[in-house]
């Protein structure tokens, strides 16, 4: 005897935390100055922390687009709202700014 199919079966959404927003301001470099110091002295150090602290590869942070996409996926699986147009104009037009943002949210994260 066979069954009758009632309900399609679904796919569970990626799971998101309910935080709803970033920890920190984009411009708030004052709450973590070393940090801060080395996202413009050394940008790339930092974006390799950024990635490997974040659970990627390091050299993440040494490939083209390769923050945006971090950002972007910090972005989703943090439950902050955005785009990823939103992600790579952040990270072009101010992305010093963005990796000391990303490094204080993954080190504010990592830790609680």
């Amino acid at each position: 005897m066979s069954q009758l199919v009632i309900c399609q079966p679904t796919v569970s959404p990626v799971t998101q935390s309910s935080e709803g927003s970033w920890a920190r301001g984009r411009y708030d470099c004052c709450s973590d100055c070393p940090m801060c110091c080395v996202g413009i002295c050394c940008p790339m150090i930092l974006s390799c922390y950024v990635a490997r602290k974040y659970g990627e590869h390091c050299c993440l942070g040494m490939v083209p687009g390769g923050m945006t996409a971090l950002r972007t996926h910090m972005r989703l699986s943090y439950g902050i709202p955005g785009t990823v147009l939103r992600d790579a104009l952040s990270m072009c037009l101010c992305g010093w700014c963005e990796i000391c943002r990303m490094a204080r949210e993954v080190h504010t994260r990592s830790r609680s």
